[in-house]
């Protein structure tokens, strides 16, 4: 857009030159004073980079993925390029749900569904996502918005999938705890099978917001929860680590409990408990396949051998059992010097050797030379 403003000033000027007529002067200079902001907007907007279209592990400045990539050459993550493959359906574009869309974003997913029925007010600046600016806009617009200026690559709509694992998050009304859960059909427990207080009683929702009267909200809690909630996501869709089935936050102790949320085989949604049973049939294939794969794991593991895991080990660093003893290098003491250097001060080893009564005797001799030498001082 720069250039093509930079184009017409260029062109209003020749104009000017070219006219004979004074008097038109003026109207070509009132368009240059427009074509002049105008630009001065242009420069003011920011700048948002190019697509990429394949992830890269080059170590540049200019490389938006290299720290990510820097996963799978640490072996941590197998095939971090595969996170585009994925599709994440963020429901809820609240405290928790903006930030995860925005770690989620810079992360690199595939594609982002966002749903949110709510807009932007000035109630919300407090949490760590939205602008003064986006105020009046609908949440998902919003955040369309802001994380498109931060990664391109990613595909960004607005919309709803169901039948999918969920991860699922909530942050207190006192905004001092909250908790992530993972919810995989028919093997962990749906939103019916352990429903929220409020849902079970049937109250309906809208009755309990009262003029005057809202939730407290901390960004602190909501950012804890949210990096907690994409940590998961992460493990899970590239596999690597544990992944939480449920996961307790309370921040006044520091507290994290863990557990198991399995389903209710009484829920009431229908279509959970005919996941269940199809869970149930598919356990004896589902138990072989997990079986051969440690099998399969195992074998390729003493194949290997010592292989170390990094074969361009640059700096010779190695890893030791802490039960065996530290085993010095290039048949050389652990504590050698290289040569034309020498200690300042005596080894640990030498130090705690008792000294030879000779060199004891020498130094009882000296203490006494010195207090003759002092009384014959002060006697003068």
């Amino acid at each position: 857009m720069e250039v093509e403003l930079k184009e017409m000033l260029d062109d209003l000027l020749s104009l000017r030159q070219s006219l004979s007529d004074p008097s038109l002067h003026a109207s070509i200079d009132k368009l240059q004073l427009r074509v002049d902001r105008l630009t001065h907007l242009a420069k003011s907007v920011p700048v948002r980079r190019s697509k990429v279209k394949d992830m890269s592990a080059e170590v540049v400045d200019s490389n938006p993925y290299s720290r990510l990539m820097a996963l799978q050459r640490m072996g941590i993550v197998e095939n971090y390029e595969r996170i585009r493959e994925f599709s994440v359906a963020v429901v809820g574009i609240g405290g928790v749900g903006s930030v995860a869309a925005e770690m989620l974003t810079r992360c690199g997913i595939g594609r982002l569904l966002l749903y949110d029925y709510d807009k932007v007010e000035l109630a919300n600046m407090n949490r760590l996502f939205f602008r003064p600016d986006q105020v009046g806009m609908t949440k998902t617009d919003a955040a369309v918005q802001t994380l498109s200026d931060i990664n391109p690559d990613v595909v960004l709509e607005a919309c709803n999938e169901l039948n999918q694992a969920w991860m699922e998050s909530g942050v207190s009304e006192d905004a001092v705890s909250g908790h992530i859960q993972l919810l995989i059909p028919g093997e962990t427990a749906c939103f019916a099978c352990a429903p929220p207080l409020v849902v079970a009683s049937g109250v309906d929702e809208r009755t309990l917001k009262r003029e005057g009267v809202c939730a407290a909200s901390l960004p602190t809690t909501m950012g804890v929860v949210a990096g907690l909630l994409v940590q998961n996501t992460l493990k899970f869709l590239l596999g690597f680590g544990h992944v939480s089935p449920y996961l307790g936050y309370n921040s006044l102790k520091d507290f994290f409990p863990t557990m198991t949320m399995k389903p209710n085989p009484q829920c009431s949604n229908a279509a959970c408990l005919e996941q269940q049973k199809e869970y149930i049939l598919a356990k004896p294939a589902r138990d072989a396949a997990a079986k051969a794969k440690m099998e399969a794991e195992a074998a390729a593991a003493a194949a290997a051998g010592d292989m170390p895991l990094h074969v361009d080990n640059e700096w010779n660093i190695s890893i030791v059992d802490d039960n065996e003893p530290a085993k010095s290098i290039c048949g050389t003491s652990s504590d050698a010097l290289p040569e034309g250097l020498t200690r300042e001060l005596p080894s640990a080893d030498e130090f705690q050797k008792p000294q030879a009564s000779g060199a004891t005797d020498s130094a009882i001799d000296d203490l006494e030379d010195l207090r003759r030498q002092l009384e014959a001082l002060n006697a003068a």
